[in-house]
C-alpha cells in the first residue's frame, strides 16, 4: 500500500478513494497529532472548494475533529490561501482544506495546515497516517461535555479580502482584465477584490453549481481566456485554478504567460527594488530552462527543488528566501502568505504592469521559453512510483537521455496527487521533443497497466 499523503494532502475519487470514513478518520487522527500538547481546548478552520462533494466530506471531517474533543469553525467556500491566513489570523491551532485544486470535479482532497498557516512536514503527516493504519488505538474519545463543537462563520472571508487588498493596494482603474475563476473558490473573492481595486472586470467561470469545477475552464483550459483577451481587447487575462492558490496569465496578443514567467517578470522587479531576499528565486526541477538562462543574465540565483510548492516553501524559509514557485502557476510570496495564492500573484504581476507602463508581452520577453513537451503517462496508482523498476522503461530513459544531453534534459516523475506517470523532454526542436515523449509515455503505460 503506497502511502496516503501525496505532495498536496489526501486525494482520489470522492466516495471510492476518499471516502466518508477516511474524511472521519483524517479529522481525528489530524486533530489529534496537532493538538496533542495544547493546554486548551483545540481549535481547526475548515474551508472547501466548489466541488458537490465538498460539503459531504466536511461534515464527516469536523465529525472527527469533535469526536477528539476539538472545535471546528466552517468558513465555506473559500480558495486555500485564504484558510491558511484565517488560520494564522485567528490563532487557531490547525486549517483543514477540503479541494483537489485543479483535478476533475469526481475527485476532492484534504490537506492540513499548521497553527502557523504551514503544509505538515512528511513526518507530521506520517504521523497522522499512522494513527489511522493503527485505527486509532491510542486516542481517547471523549463523551458528554468533552466533544467539541461546530461553528459556521461564512463572514469572515472579507477579511481575507481585506487583507489582499492591503497587501497589494495597486490601484487598476483603466486596466482591462479578464478573470476566470474556473467556477472554483475564487468565484466571489477575486471578483470583489479586482473591482474594489478598480479595474475595469470581465469575470467569466463565476456560476459554479458543484460540478462544473475546473470544466474546460481555470489554468488548465486557457484557450477561451486566450479567444476572450483578444475579442475583448482586454490588457491581460488571469486564470485561477479550483481552490485558488495558482495563476497564469494571459497577454494582450492572446498569448500564454506561465508560472515561469510570472516569477521572472515579479523576480526581476523585486530585485530591481532591492526587495528580493539574497537575490534568489526558488523554483522546481520542472522550470523551463530560459528561467535558469535569464537568472544567469540578471545576476539572480536560482535555488532548485523536487516537484511541489511545499518543497520551494521548505526551501524559502530554511534560507530565508521571499519568492518562489512552479511553472504551473503556483508561486508563494512569503513576506505576505504562507502558501501559494493566486490572487495575491496576480496582483503582484498588475502592480509591475501599472509601474512599469509596459504590456504583459513586453514584460515576459525577459525571458525566452525553451520549446518543452509534458506527457502523461496513465498508470495504476499503486505502481507509479516504480517505473524505473522495468527494465524496458529504464533503458528507454536511459537512451532518451543520452540523445538530448547538452541540447535538453529529460525529466521523469510519478504525480504526486494523480495515478500518472509524467514525462517531460526540453529540446531545441518542438516536433521532436513532441514525438519521443509521445513514444516514452505509450511505453510506459502499456508495460505498467
Amino acid at each position: 500500500m503506497g502511502r496516503m499523503f501525496g505532495t498536496d494532502g489526501v486525494r482520489g475519487v470522492a466516495g471510492a478513494e476518499l471516502t466518508i470514513e477516511l474524511a472521519t478518520n483524517l479529522g481525528q487522527a489530524g486533530a489529534y497529532v496537532l493538538t496533542r500538547e495544547k493546554e486548551h481546548q483545540p481549535t481547526l478552520i475548515v474551508g472547501c472548494d466548489t466541488r458537490i462533494s465538498g460539503g459531504m466530506l466536511a461534515s464527516a471531517l469536523m465529525a472527527g475533529i469533535c469526536s477528539v474533543g476539538a472545535n471546528a469553525i466552517y468558513v465555506g467556500v473559500l480558495p486555500t490561501p485564504a484558510v491558511a491566513y484565517l488560520t494564522r489570523r485567528h490563532k487557531v491551532d490547525a486549517g483543514v482544506v477540503i479541494s483537489a485544486s485543479h483535478n476533475p470535479m469526481e475527485f476532492n482532497g484534504i490537506k492540513f495546515f499548521n497553527g502557523d498557516g504551514y503544509k505538515l512536514s512528511d513526518d507530521l503527516e506520517d504521523e497522522i497516517e499512522a494513527m489511522i493504519r493503527n485505527h486509532m488505538k491510542d486516542i481517547k474519545f471523549p463523551v458528554g461535555s468533552g466533544v467539541g463543537r461546530i461553528d459556521y462563520r461564512f463572514d469572515i472571508r472579507d477579511e481575507y479580502v481585506k487583507f489582499i487588498k492591503k497587501c497589494v493596494p495597486v490601484d487598476l482603474h483603466g486596466i482591462r482584465i479578464v478573470a476566470d475563476c474556473a467556477e472554483g473558490a475564487s468565484y466571489d473573492t477575486s471578483v470583489r477584490v479586482l473591482r474594489d481595486l478598480g479595474a475595469d472586470l470581465i469575470p467569466i467561470h463565476i456560476h459554479p453549481d458543484g460540478k462544473n469545477i475546473n470544466a474546460n475552464c481555470g489554468s488548465t483550459h486557457m484557450d477561451e481566456l486566450k479567444a476572450r483577451v483578444v475579442y475583448e481587447k482586454a490588457d491581460i487575462g488571469i486564470a485561477f485554478d479550483g481552490d485558488a492558490d495558482r495563476v497564469l496569465a494571459v497577454d494582450e496578443t492572446g498569448t500564454l504567460v506561465d508560472g515561469d514567467q510570472l516569477l521572472a517578470i515579479c523576480g526581476n522587479y523585486m530585485k530591481q527594488r532591492g526587495t528580493l531576499k539574497k537575490d534568489t528565486i526558488v523554483v522546481t526541477v520542472m522550470s523551463n530552462l530560459g528561467f535558469s538562462v535569464m537568472c544567469d543574465r540578471e545576476g539572480i540565483h536560482v535555488e532548485k527543488t523536487k516537484v511541489g510548492d511545499r518543497y520551494v516553501l521548505e526551501n524559502m524559509r530554511e534560507n530565508g528566501y521571499n519568492i518562489g514557485g512552479e511553472q504551473s502557476g503556483h508561486i508563494i510570496f512569503l513576506d505576505e502568505n504562507t502558501t501559494g495564492d493566486g490572487l495575491l500573484s496576480a496582483l503582484h504581476l498588475l502592480q509591475v504592469m501599472v509601474d512599469t507602463k509596459k504590456k504583459l508581452s513586453e514584460l515576459a520577453a525577459v525571458m525566452e521559453v525553451y520549446p518543452q513537451a509534458l506527457v502523461n503517462a496513465k498508470v495504476p496508482n499503486h505502481k507509479k512510483e516504480h517505473y524505473m523498476e522495468y527494465t524496458e522503461i529504464a533503458e528507454a530513459i536511459a537512451q532518451l537521455e543520452e540523445k538530448f544531453q547538452g541540447e535538453g534534459r529529460v525529466l521523469i516523475r510519478p504525480s504526486g496527487t494523480e495515478p500518472l506517470v509524467r514525462v517531460m523532454i526540453e529540446g531545441k526542436d518542438q516536433k521532436e521533443i513532441e514525438e519521443e515523449a509521445v513514444r516514452l509515455a505509450e511505453l510506459i503505460t502499456k508495460i505498467m497497466l
